[in-house]
């Protein structure tokens, strides 16, 4: 699985190097087609029990979020999920929200972390520059009230702008990524007729990754995420986090800073 992050981080350092963001998408898109491709083949070979495969289980990974307080943690962390279950794999939460742990095979969470190191700086300084600009200022977004219950239109305040900003990039780059991931399928089946389909190869994967959870997971109820009015349809900030994430422009985790995951 070494060659194919390499791989992958090469295309990502080409999508950061580009002016032009179509190419900047098709550099996402193959990136993650990339690592589908990899977990399909991988799991297929451990289906057969190829003799010359190195067998590969499960694992879990601690991934650090941000410290506690932190308001940008819940969407941070609604990234890492809409990346790792893009990934084929499952994630529990910190009660406090600050960290996650991952469960899944060791190149699906590789290929979650190297995604995840650059689109989780991206959603921070794109969001960033829109709120620089003062557009959402003179907007609003709906919500209900709390005396009343009823719908009422409120302004932006930064905080709720920014957070609106996040919910829409999250939601464009799930959709972006579940798009290539189905697409790598497609490919693989149509390239290899004679063998299992991919579909099945991986739900035989997401099944084992599904009872390594029940085994080894110590979560209790489930993560409330982000409980604001904001949503990712809310004004013009909504409108400019799904734009940013159809431009996002992916970097080499390696060229990524030590604690860089902590947004604003």
């Amino acid at each position: 699985m070494s060659s194919a992050i390499e791989r992958i981080s090469a295309l990502l350092i080409k999508a950061e190097r580009t002016d032009n963001p179509h190419e900047a998408d098709a550099y996402l898109m193959k990136a993650q087609a990339l690592a589908t491709m990899a977990s399909i083949d991988i799991a297929a070979a451990r289906a057969r029990k190829l003799a010359h495969e190195k067998p590969t289980s499960p694992v879990t990974r601690t991934v650090s979020i941000g410290d506690k307080g932190k308001r940008a943690n819940t969407h941070l962390i609604s990234l890492f999920v809409a990346i790792a279950h893009n990934n084929f794999s499952i994630v529990d939460v910190a009660s406090d929200s600050t960290y996650v742990v991952a469960y899944g095979m060791p190149q699906d969470l590789d290929a979650t972390q190297t995604l995840f190191a650059s689109l989780s700086v991206q959603m921070a300084t794109s969001a960033q520059r829109y709120l620089e600009k003062d557009e959402w200022k003179s907007d609003t977004y709906r919500t209900r009230s709390r005396r009343t219950g009823l719908p009422v239109k409120k302004p932006f305040t930064r905080q709720t702008a920014r957070a609106a900003f996040y919910r829409a990039y999250v939601a464009r780059i799930d959709e972006r990524l579940q798009q290539a991931r189905e697409t790598a399928v497609r490919s693989r089946d149509e390239s290899r007729g004679n063998e299992p389909s991919a579909a099945l190869v991986l739900r035989e994967s997401e099944a084992e990754v599904r009872a390594f959870h029940r085994d080894n997971s110590d979560a209790r109820g489930r993560w409330g995420g982000y409980r604001g009015a904001a949503t990712g349809r809310s004004g013009s900030a909504a409108g400019a986090g799904r734009t940013a994430a159809s431009h996002a422009r992916l970097r080499s985790s390696d060229e990524l800073p030590e604690g860089r995951r902590a947004l604003p």
